[in-house]
């Protein structure tokens, strides 16, 4: 039965993703900042829906430029911020952009891809980071820098926070939580270890009852602020948003 109900999943998925690059390739460069948000957060919340993943959102406290800053579990996260936050670049390891179907998608949305092993390209990042959000713009990190189970928190990586110091912009923590009933931390939606993405999938088709929780945090100021010590501030905060399993 979980069978049938994942491949059934798996086709509404694929018609609207297939739906989502046909607009990408002929319409999107037409449409407005606004209307672009809109349709970010639409496609995006449809998404989690067909996928049987009901969103659970705070929405953030800040509007304009800031750094958001989350814990990462699923390669779904984007998805699930980008139904509340849809204005948000966010920062993606490189392989993103060739992924099958999606890459496009992402490069639609003018994500920035970081190699994540070469330094030289993370101090790239940092510069074009920067750039964006002295323009006023929202881009969002997982400091982390991969995927972990939940819970605990994994150790956060400062460099990224660099580009909110240097311009002396707020921090907006975001904490995820991917849970069923009775279980705090699912084990379905967590991208970890040895698994494929393929693996990964099918398991969030074939979830029952699985939700995300999206919660904003009190924003962080930046001025003046020591990196490893922001970044050791900003693990707390988060750590503290997520309850013990």
């Amino acid at each position: 039965m979980r069978a049938l109900v994942g491949v059934s999943r798996a086709l509404r998925m694929l018609a609207h993703i297939v739906r989502a690059l046909l607009l990408v390739q002929f319409r999107w460069r037409g449409y407005e900042p606004e209307r672009r948000r809109r349709y970010i957060a639409w496609w995006s919340g449809k998404l989690l829906r067909i996928l049987g993943v009901r969103l659970e959102a705070i929405a953030p406290q800040l509007q304009g430029a800031r750094l958001i800053t989350a814990n990462h579990v699923s390669w779904l996260d984007i998805a699930a911020m980008h139904a509340v936050i849809p204005e948000a670049r966010f920062v993606s390891k490189a392989d993103i952009q060739h992924w099958p179907l999606v890459g496009a998608l992402a490069t639609a949305v003018d994500t920035l891809y970081i190699e994540r092993a070469s330094k030289r390209d993370a101090l790239r990042v940092v510069h074009r980071v920067a750039e964006a959000l002295a323009r006023g713009e929202a881009v969002a990190v997982f400091p982390e820098g991969t995927t972990g189970a939940g819970h605990p928190l994994l150790p956060l990586h400062a460099n990224l926070l660099q580009a909110a110091i240097s311009t002396d912009t707020p921090l907006q923590p975001v904490v995820l939580r991917w849970h069923q009933p009775g279980i705090p931390y699912s084990k379905d939606a967590p991208y970890i270890g040895q698994m494929t993405l393929m693996q990964s999938l099918w398991l969030i088709l074939t979830a029952k009852d699985l939700a995300v929780k999206v919660e904003a945090l009190a924003p962080m100021p930046t001025h003046g602020a020591d990196r490893r010590q922001l970044a050791e501030a900003l693990a707390g905060r988060i750590s503290a948003a997520l309850p013990a399993p």
